[in-house]
C-alpha cells in the first residue's frame, strides 16, 4: 500500500466529488519522474476537506483544499505505472486546456450578446446607444475577438481529434488566447453597458467575474506562453 501525507488547494469539486485523481511523489530523488497518479475515493480515512472558497467568481462551483493525513490506499489504486504521474498529467492538461478555451468563447459570446441587446434598447440622447460609432467601435471589436477565439479553439479541438502526438502548443494557444480574450470582451461589455453592466441585476459583471479564473487555472496564461514559445524552440531546431 501507499500512504499519503500533504495537501493540495484549489480543487475544483473539491468535498463534492466522489473519485479524486491525486498526483503524490513517491521518489523525491527522481524530481518529476517521482510523481505518481492514484485514484482516491471521498471517505478513504484520512482524507478530508478544508472550508470550501469564498471565491470573486465561477460561484456555482465548490473549491476546497484536500488534505492527507496517513491516508492508507492499496497499490491497486496506482493509475498505471509509479513514475509516470506528471507525464499523465501534462498529457490530461494538453487535452483539457482547449475545453478551458472553450469556456472562454462561451463566457464572451454570453456578455457580447447581452451588450449588444442592451446596447438597441438603451436611449441616450433620443437615440439608441448602438447607433453611436464609438459603442459600434467597440461591439466590432468584441465580434472580431470572439469568432477569432472559436476558430482557433475548433482548430486545436480537430487537431487533437486527429491523433497528434504532441498538442501542446495549440492546445495552450486556443486556452492562451480565448480566455484573454473572454477577460477583454467581459470588461468591454460592462463599459458599453455603463453604470447599468455593473449591477448584479445584468448578468455580465458576474461574466467579467467568471472569465478571470479562465486565465489562471489549468495552467496560468503566462506558463501557455512559455509552452507555446519552448514548442517554438524545438520547432525552429528540426527545421535545420
Amino acid at each position: 500500500e501507499y500512504v499519503l501525507n500533504g495537501t493540495k488547494q484549489w480543487i475544483t469539486n473539491g468535498g463534492d466529488a466522489e473519485i479524486y485523481t491525486v498526483i503524490a511523489i513517491t521518489d523525491k530523488s527522481k524530481g518529476p519522474r517521482g510523481a505518481s497518479a492514484f485514484v482516491i475515493e471521498k471517505g478513504t480515512p484520512g482524507f478530508t476537506f478544508g472550508k470550501k472558497e469564498n471565491k470573486l467568481g465561477i460561484r456555482s462551483s465548490s473549491t476546497r483544499e484536500l488534505i492527507f493525513d496517513n491516508c492508507r490506499i492499496p497499490k491497486d489504486n496506482l493509475i498505471g505505472k509509479q513514475g509516470m504521474g506528471f507525464i499523465a498529467a501534462m498529457k490530461t492538461l494538453d487535452k483539457s486546456r482547449v475545453g478551458v478555451g472553450a469556456q472562454g468563447v462561451g463566457v464572451a459570446q454570453g456578455a457580447f450578446d447581452a451588450a449588444t441587446s442592451f446596447a438597441k434598447t438603451r436611449i441616450q440622447f433620443g437615440a439608441p446607444v448602438i447607433s453611436f460609432q464609438a459603442i459600434q467601435h467597440m461591439l466590432a471589436d468584441m465580434a472580431t475577438h470572439i469568432e477569432a477565439a472559436r476558430a482557433l479553439v475548433y482548430a486545436a479541438a480537430k487537431f487533437i481529434d486527429t491523433g497528434a502526438k504532441d498538442v501542446s502548443k495549440e492546445s495552450a494557444m486556443a486556452k492562451l488566447f480565448a480566455t484573454d480574450v473572454a477577460m477583454k470582451v467581459t470588461v468591454d461589455a460592462v463599459q458599453v453597458m455603463g453604470g447599468s453592466g455593473y449591477m448584479k441585476e445584468y448578468p455580465v459583471e458576474k461574466m467579467m467575474r467568471d472569465a478571470k479564473i479562465l486565465q489562471i487555472y489549468e495552467g496560468t496564461n503566462q506558463i501557455q506562453r512559455n509552452v507555446i514559445g519552448q514548442a517554438l524552440i524545438k520547432e525552429t531546431a528540426n527545421k535545420k
